[in-house]
């Protein structure tokens, strides 16, 4: 069988819009938010609010209008959740796309597909409401995972239900309702999800990261961002 990463970046031709809106591919600016960034050591990283106004002001100095990164990077910023940063958890490598746009942005999917689950995750650090998509092409099954959204998002969305790709199917929250984040977009991409339903780890621990990898490849190679 086709390695997976190789099938998920067969499926799209070129950028594939996973934000609604006039975004184009070159509104998007790569963002770095690994221990390697020295600005990060400057902000206070608890602070949903501090955060946002880093990441505008990051989007600003470009003349940018939306930042993307993040996948297989290793972060402190975890350090402030009990969720990721305890003994027996210990997670801090981040194996999604994110994507930071203004709160209430829409979220568009990027291929057709059904509703897997959805699931409000409310720890502080968490994905808050959280949508998996079930996809299949060429006969092969993959889900797509969609978090940091808003609660609105999750009032009549319903499991199985049809999605196109272009599609609106959620929109994003801000920090009141997302897990305490300056809003952005968790996009990932699994080719198992096991027994999960509304949730799946999106930030790892070392020792678990190359089966993760091969499970989550770079969600990137479908959007080409």
């Amino acid at each position: 069988m086709q390695d997976f990463s190789i099938f998920i970046s067969s499926l799209t031709s070129g950028y594939t819009p996973v934000i609604g809106g006039d975004y184009e591919q070159k509104d998007f600016a790569y963002i770095d938010l690994s221990g390697n960034n020295t600005d990060l050591l400057k902000l206070e990283v608890a602070s949903s609010e501090a955060f946002s106004v880093f990441i505008d002001e990051f989007l600003r100095n470009r003349n940018k209008k939306a930042a993307y990164g993040g996948y297989n990077e290793l972060r402190t910023l975890y350090n402030r959740s009990e969720l990721f940063n305890n003994v027996e958890a210990n997670r801090n490598i981040h194996i999604g796309l994110d994507i930071w746009v203004p709160a209430y942005s829409e979220i568009l999917s990027p291929l057709n597909g059904k509703v897997h689950s959805f699931r409000d995750n409310q720890n502080f650090g968490d994905y808050g409401p959280t949508i998996i998509l079930e996809h299949i092409e060429d006969s092969r099954k993959f889900y797509t995972l969609y978090g940091h959204l808003s609660r609105k998002s999750l009032e009549e969305i319903e499991i199985g239900a049809p999605v196109k790709e272009g599609e609106k199917i959620a929109e994003l929250g801000d920090f009141e309702e997302n897990g305490d984040y300056a809003p952005h977009l968790h996009f990932q991409v699994m080719e198992n999800i096991h027994d999960k339903k509304g949730d799946y780890p999106g930030v790892v621990k070392k020792e678990d990261l190359d089966n993760y990898l091969k499970n989550c490849p770079d969600p990137n190679l479908l959007l080409k961002i």
